[in-house]
């Protein structure tokens, strides 16, 4: 008799731990693909980053933005200035300064610290600009067009036309 109650003790043991064998699993979080971490590509697109024309007294600075995932964002268009009035004067004293500058670059400038540009044009009354900026890679990077006044003398129009593509 006393192998009995032990068997069956067995018995409700073996049939506890079948049930347990036969339960589902939690499901486990579904792996992410890393195509799936990828954002769209801008390229193919183009983006109209200034088309205006302004007075200018010291500078004027425009920002703009180049998204993630943009290889070989290009940056072109024209300016034209001219003294005093549009369509004015557009000659030697029309002369302003156009630079590309980044983040850094702008905030030592706009402190008044000696800075560099991407790109500088010194002293032009009208110009074509044709630039390459660097790839933003996975996040979006922040450029900005300044025009100076080069020779501080008297208030400048300015007609720009400016374009990114990507």
């Amino acid at each position: 008799m006393l192998q009995r109650p032990h068997s069956s003790a067995l018995l409700v043991i073996a049939l506890l731990s079948c049930a347990a064998c036969n339960k589902e699993a939690p499901p486990q979080p579904a792996a992410v693909a890393p195509s799936d971490r990828v954002a769209p590509s801008p390229v193919g697109t183009s983006q109209t980053i200034l088309e205006k024309t302004f007075s200018l007294k010291a500078s004027a600075t425009f920002p703009f933005e180049i998204p993630a995932h943009a290889v070989q964002p290009h940056l072109h268009g024209i300016f034209e200035s001219f003294a005093g009035q549009l369509h004015g004067a557009s000659d030697d004293s029309a002369n302003v300064d156009f630079l590309i500058m980044n983040e850094e670059q702008q905030a030592a400038f706009a402190s008044d610290h000696p800075s560099e540009a991407l790109f500088d044009v010194e002293a032009s009354h009208n110009q074509a600009i044709n630039f390459d900026l660097p790839a933003s890679m996975s996040r979006p990077v922040k450029y900005y067009l300044l025009f100076r006044n080069s020779s501080g003398k008297g208030s400048k129009v300015v007609e720009a036309n400016f374009r990114v593509d990507f």
